[in-house]
């Protein structure tokens, strides 16, 4: 979290801090400490996937792969390589999600869900 904050407030109390991923929030990070500051989206040095309507939409804050990169990918080849590639990336070391990822988390889920989500409406816009 710290890693992606524009600024640290002085005196940042130690606290925990939660993620909050719904699209129609624009708080980021909350304690249940409510004396303690939230941080919203725009006090993050980068976008918020989860919470992005417009391009560049990130789904990999590693290596950078956008929403509209596994689209176009798909469109063009009817499939994606996308989470194979990060595999091979993180087998090899280059992963930081930790502190790259405004959740924390490993990306590969939400990868992983895009692909399905764009396959699936792929498939829909063929019937």
């Amino acid at each position: 979290m710290k890693s992606l904050l524009r600024r640290l407030p002085l005196g940042m109390p130690n606290t925990q801090y939660y993620f909050c991923d719904s699209s129609e929030c624009e708080v980021v990070y909350f304690p249940l400490d409510t004396q303690a500051p939230l941080f919203r989206r725009g006090d993050l040095m980068v976008r918020v996937g989860s919470k992005e309507t417009e391009e560049p939409i990130p789904v990999c804050y590693c290596f950078g792969f956008t929403r509209k990169e596994i689209e176009e990918e798909i469109a063009e080849t009817g499939r994606s390589t996308v989470a194979d590639r990060i595999k091979t990336e993180v087998n090899a070391g280059n992963c930081s999600c930790e502190v790259k990822n405004p959740s924390g988390k490993c990306c590969l889920g939400d990868v992983t869900r895009t692909v399905r989500d764009r396959l699936r409406q792929k498939g829909e816009s063929k019937e």
